[in-house]
Formats: structure tokens, C-alpha cells, sequence
């Protein structure tokens, strides 16, 4: 069994932060942390389908031409192919649980 402590948190005014929870050569999980402002920019994995779960603070959302604002709790998917980023639009700290599959090569 492989355990993950949830309650990582690792911010930079550099920009977005990634921390790994698990990886497979079919699966990831990891923590994303973004300060008030930051954003992960809009790109896409042809073939690999990413799904965002809001854990604290507020995050917008895109997946292709919708964007949306989800807080706590709230998930939104990005099918393959689809160009998807999110943004903290503040103004609080942003803390998001990503899974992604396959991983993209």
C-alpha cells in the first residue's frame, strides 16, 4: 500500500508549485499550490485526460473555451486533448489535488 499525506503544501512566489503524490507509469496524483495570481497556462496531452479537485481557496478553471470558478470541494475534468490551465484568482492561497492518466509521454 502506498500512503500520501494530503496536508503537503509548498508555495513560491516564483510560481506554481507541483508536489507528487503517487506515479505509475499509467497514473499520477499530485498537490499543486498557486499564491493569489499565479496560474498553471492553458496547454493540452493529446491523449491523457487530467482531472482538478479544489481542496482550499478558489480556483478559475478552463477547459477549452469555459471557464469556470469552483471552490472548495469541487472538481472539473479536462478530456484528452482538450487545452485546460487554472488560474488563483485570489484572495486567498490555492490548493488543488490533480490526477492525471495515462501519464503523458
Amino acid at each position: 500500500m502506498h500512503v500520501a499525506d494530503l496536508s503537503v503544501r509548498r508555495f513560491s512566489a516564483d510560481g506554481l508549485q507541483k508536489l507528487n503524490l503517487f506515479q505509475t507509469p499509467r497514473f499520477f496524483a499530485d498537490i499543486y499550490c498557486l499564491e493569489p495570481g499565479q496560474e498553471q497556462k492553458a496547454h493540452a496531452h493529446e491523449g491523457s485526460d487530467k482531472v482538478y479537485v479544489v481542496v482550499e481557496g478558489r480556483a478559475r478553471v478552463r477547459v477549452d473555451e469555459e471557464e469556470q470558478d469552483l471552490g472548495p470541494n469541487q472538481a472539473a475534468m479536462a478530456p484528452s486533448g482538450a487545452a485546460h490551465g487554472v488560474r488563483n484568482p485570489g484572495p486567498e492561497r490555492l490548493v488543488l489535488l490533480v490526477f492525471m492518466a495515462p501519464v503523458p509521454a
